[in-house]
């Protein structure tokens, strides 16, 4: 039985099934998504969704879907959903579902009186192709197939209405067609394994319904072009696959292809398995560069998530290689002690003060797999000193180091915090000042540099920065830890300190090298447990506080002012775990296997087998944000892994 399980009589359930939506993607950064029963609910969802850099730097959906129906004597079975403008659904081909299976591909059951279908469906690994495979299982009358492809061919931030800049003309390929919509975009082939009989009738159909849109305040109404339909006899026992592609394929090798796909699958047979399918995801390769994507569908390359979550996306399956490939992308676009926060080529921005020293931290990382200190030096210490002198010399956004050893940030405006959320040009949490995370990284950031350096024989840089780090712990203590109220400020400007009660402070529990004491820690850690933890990891901001929000929902102005004023972010808990099992040892080990069990309830939930970006403050902390997030699921890899040393040990 299949790890991954679902209620076949809740299929046709749309309240069920519309709610758990399944990614499928490639090592380019490709995918196909949508729900189980195939209904599109996002203008994210697509068929064959994927880079088109002529136009610009995002994926496009190209194909959003495709209509497949069931022909016996002259009786049509439309087997497809889709949602119209209004309450309506047409057609409603889920009442035909009797059975889904994601194991080891995605597997969807339909029967009609005598005739029993599955359809599979996959994205190819390492190129573009989107693949489905139909079989006819069983049927006591000669059946044919009619599929009606969909197409958008647009950004998949925007929606596209009906035109007459489409290109309505085809150009006829082996079992197919090939159509390009707009100059500057890839052509899409599309082709079957056998031959098929293809009707050129060029069509709009007008307002497709995207739920999930309208619920977040979006545009939600689309028209998706047709431009015909393609007709196939099929045989009882017989498979046919189709093929969506940037390129003509080779008809006669697609079963060979689907079976060979199948077959490199990593089984999603288990907690960890699912984690560590989901982790591959993430880490894409486009030419010669090798980025982490923070989060499907719309996230792209940011700075802080790629530093935060490569060593779960990678170091937990021993994976050094691509661990190095990222680092090394990485650092080519380091500017001063600036690492770009978010963007691609000239539209990067530098915006982040912490995504730096987060470069410091998947270094020790790193350090803690190789056990080679003298290499980290020799190969990133040079960058480690740039970043290091830049910050405190003073760099963009009033980064600069202050006479006591802390670190400033922050200008009016902008947000450079990981909060960073911004309503109306404003910073929803600006943290201008002395922030907690960015002083307790910074301290780590320094003492791991020396750790190094001591080790490389780098003397000149010992005497440099020893008197620095020697400085914070002290200045760490007088300007953030309050005795009254046991605990850290969330962050300092002048003479105000702000004691509402964040996770920010846990970084100062959980990082390699602490400027607090145990006893200091051990009063964090339970200020955050009483009040911020929750079994989906930690809020960031107590109930308590007057300007907690336990729900994020509605449209973004609701969402962002919620996003870091109560929301539940999972790849908190990791840093949680590494503090507490620091604190507890092998006592501690219980409550976080605990913990960590409890996202086994939600693989059959939501993004089928990953981890959201967010769930709810208030119970019963539904999920939200990106349905698969890189640094979620990387910290829950990285959990496992560290109670495993521990058990072990």
């Amino acid at each position: 039985m299949s790890y991954l399980k679902f209620d076949k009589n809740q299929l046709i359930n749309l309240e069920y099934s519309l709610s758990r939506e399944l990614l499928r993607t490639n090592r380019a950064g490709s995918y196909g998504f949508t729900t189980i029963v195939g209904c599109n609910t996002r203008k994210y969802h697509g068929l064959f969704v994927v880079p088109q850099p002529l136009v610009d730097q995002d994926n496009h959906v190209l194909l959003s879907s495709m209509d497949e129906t069931i022909i016996q004597h002259d009786t049509e079975f439309n087997l497809a959903i889709h949602k119209f403008k209004g309450e309506v659904y047409v057609p409603k081909g889920h009442k035909y579902i009797r059975d889904f299976d994601c194991e080891p591909i995605p597997k969807l059951t339909y029967q009609i009186g005598g005739v029993v279908l599955t359809k599979e469906t996959l994205f190819t690994a390492r190129d573009e192709k989107a693949m489905i495979r139909y079989t006819l299982v069983d049927a006591h009358s000669p059946t044919r197939m009619r599929f009606r492809p969909f197409l958008a061919f647009r950004n998949i931030h925007w929606l596209t209405k009906a035109n007459y800049d489409a290109d309505t003309k085809y150009q006829p390929v082996e079992n197919g067609i090939r159509v390009r919509l707009y100059k500057g975009y890839s052509s899409l082939s599309m082709q079957f394994s056998k031959l098929v009989d293809y009707v050129h009738v060029p069509d709009w159909y007008f307002n497709f319904e995207y739920i999930r849109e309208k619920e977040r305040g979006y545009d939600y109404l689309e028209d998706l072009f047709t431009p015909g339909y393609f007709e196939v006899s099929i045989e009882k026992g017989e498979s046919i696959v189709f093929c969506a592609a940037l390129e003509d394929v080779n008809v006669g090798t697609l079963e060979r292809i689907f079976d060979q796909e199948i077959s490199s699958r990593i089984p999603r047979d288990s907690f960890y398995h699912c984690l560590i399918n989901s982790a591959q995801q993430f880490i894409v390769t486009r030419g010669k560069k090798s980025e982490v994507i923070a989060g499907f569908p719309w996230f792209g390359k940011w700075g802080r998530d790629t530093f935060l979550a490569l060593p779960g996306l990678t170091l937990t399956r021993d994976d050094t290689r691509a661990f190095k490939a990222v680092l090394d992308t990485m650092i080519k676009e380091l500017k001063g002690p600036l690492f770009p926060n978010f963007g691609q080529g000239h539209q990067q921005h530098y915006n982040s003060v912490d995504a730096s020293l987060w470069f410091f931290w998947a270094l020790q990382q790193y350090l803690g797999h190789i056990k080679d200190p003298v290499k980290i030096w020799n190969e990133y210490g040079r960058k480690l000193k740039i970043i290091l002198q830049g910050y405190r010399a003073g760099t963009m956004y009033n980064i600069r180091m202050q006479e006591n050893g802390l670190l400033h940030a922050g200008v009016p405006g902008l947000a450079i915090t990981w909060m960073d959320a911004i309503i109306n040009g404003k910073p929803v949490n600006p943290r201008i000042g002395l922030p907690v995370e960015v002083n307790a990284l910074w301290y780590n950031a320094i003492m791991f540099a020396l750790e190094l350096a001591e080790q490389a024989g780098d003397k000149e840089f010992c005497d440099e920065w020893q008197p620095v780090s020697g400085r914070i712990p002290q200045a760490f203590m007088d300007t953030f830890y309050s005795p009254a109220k046991g605990y850290l400020a969330d962050y300092v400007d002048g003479d105000f300190k702000d004691f509402a009660v964040r996770p920010n402070m846990l970084f100062a529990a959980s990082l390699p090298y602490s400027p607090v004491d145990e006893e200091i820690r051990k009063k964090i850690l339970d200020v955050i447990e009483s009040e911020l933890l929750t079994p989906r990891g930690l809020r960031t901001l107590s109930p308590q506080d007057p300007n907690y929000h336990g729900i994020y929902a509605g449209d973004q102005v609701s969402r962002d002012l919620a996003y870091h004023n109560g929301t539940v972010f999972p790849w908190l808990f990791g840093h949680f775990a590494e503090a507490y099992l620091r604190l507890h040892g092998k006592s501690g080990i219980q409550k976080i296997r605990t913990i960590l069990g409890g996202f086994e309830d939600v693989m059959d939930e939501n993004g089928i087998g990953t981890i959201p970006e967010v769930y709810d403050g208030d119970p019963p902390h539904k999920p939200g944000g990106a349905i698969s997030q890189a640094w979620s699921v990387a910290e829950l890899l990285r959990v496992g892994k560290m109670l495993r040393e521990m058990e072990g040990s």
